[in-house]
């Protein structure tokens, strides 16, 4: 006989009993559904590139070294146009700045009625003077006169022709004109002004010339020779030609620089005053380049993204030299045949991973065509 007394479940709690088991059952199932899929799938995913660019080839280039350097814009020439009379009102004055003005052209006159009167008045002393001496020498030998006093009307009749003279000349320079061909730059004639001796009325740039004055160290001007083209970058965007004409002697003791002195062509926009730069055209030498757009700065340094066979990037430090036409040359950091970012370039860092979206047809030393 079975002493444990019979356990009977009521019919709700039977109902409970069968939804727990079916919950745990279907909770195993989906268990083991998850595992054998996290089993199934375990090749670790593919990191993204990080930008599309396309590329170019480190090539090879001839290109001409050039030596620059900046320098200044002055007159090859300049002179000062000063009155030679004074006291003397001025009366015209018949030019202005920028006036283009042949040799011995009027450019002021001075009132000169004062020296006309002043001339007259000299020109009857010496008539009267010349004739006493021509009437001193008819009577030399006569004993009516000495020869001391033959001496004497000599002497007067020499000094007033000298002073006429001396009128005639200031005369002369009642009327200012110009000493050379040239451009007037500046004037200080102002009408009805009286002048003093000496004082500047005009300056001018004689024959229109102008020269540049570029500043070199001691390693470039050891590298010019007189004759040698130049070709400058006018503030203005233009630009002009000009010749070596003369190099300084010596350099300066503060900047330790010297001048190279270039004549410029005529008929640029060239004008005194200006700051440009200028451009010494050397032997040719082959170089390395690369596009301009795969050079990027920074932190003061150049790079450039050398493009892996793995399509990563590999931030190069070069050094860089001439440029021309877009392209850049590299001196040190690349090898002829390296594939190098372009468009794009600036935005890549080391390691990252690219996308190739075309590669350039020409090379960096095509960029010279």
């Amino acid at each position: 006989m079975n002493n444990f007394p019979s356990l009977t479940l009521a019919p709700s709690a039977h109902k409970k009993w069968i939804a727990l088991a079916a919950s745990c059952a279907v909770a195993g199932a989906a268990a083991l559904f998850l595992s054998s899929g996290t089993h199934a799938n375990t090749t670790p995913p593919q990191p993204a590139a990080a930008l599309t660019v396309t590329v170019a080839t480190v090539g090879q280039a001839v290109w001409p070294t050039l030596l620059e350097a900046s320098g200044a814009i002055a007159p090859w020439q300049e002179a000062v146009i000063g009155a030679q009379v004074s006291g003397l009102r001025l009366a015209d004055v018949r030019v202005n700045v920028g006036d283009r003005v042949q040799r011995g052209q009027v450019l002021a006159v001075f009132d000169a009625d004062l020296l006309l009167a002043d001339q007259a008045r000299l020109k009857a002393s010496w008539q009267q003077a010349e004739a006493n001496r021509q009437r001193a020498l008819q009577l030399k030998g006569s004993g009516g006169i000495s020869e001391q006093e033959v001496l004497q009307y000599e002497t007067q009749a020499e000094v007033a022709k000298a002073q006429l003279r001396n009128a005639e000349l200031q005369l002369r320079y009642a009327q200012v004109t110009a000493p050379d061909d040239g451009v007037i730059t500046s004037r200080n004639a102002t009408l009805g002004a009286v002048s003093g001796s000496g004082q500047e009325l005009f300056r001018m740039i004689r024959q229109g010339r102008l020269e540049w004055r570029g500043e070199l160290t001691a390693a470039q001007l050891a590298q010019v020779q007189v004759g040698q083209p130049v070709q400058l970058a006018l503030p203005d965007g233009t630009g002009a030609t000009a010749r070596i004409r003369q190099l300084a002697p010596q350099l300066d003791g503060q900047t330790r620089l010297g001048l190279v002195y270039a004549d410029i062509a005529p008929g640029s926009t060239a004008r005194a005053g200006m700051y440009a730069k200028g451009s010494v055209t050397q032997a040719e030498s082959p170089a390395l380049t690369v596009p301009a757009a795969s050079v990027v700065i920074r932190d003061g340094r150049s790079y450039v993204p050398r493009v892996t066979p793995e399509q990563r990037v590999a931030l190069q430090a070069v050094t860089v030299g001439r440029r021309q036409a877009g392209a850049v040359e590299i001196r040190a950091g690349l090898a002829q045949g390296d594939q190098v970012a372009v468009q794009g370039a600036g935005f890549l860092n080391d390691g990252d991973l690219v996308r190739i979206a075309t590669v350039a047809p020409k090379t960096a030393a095509a960029a010279k065509e």
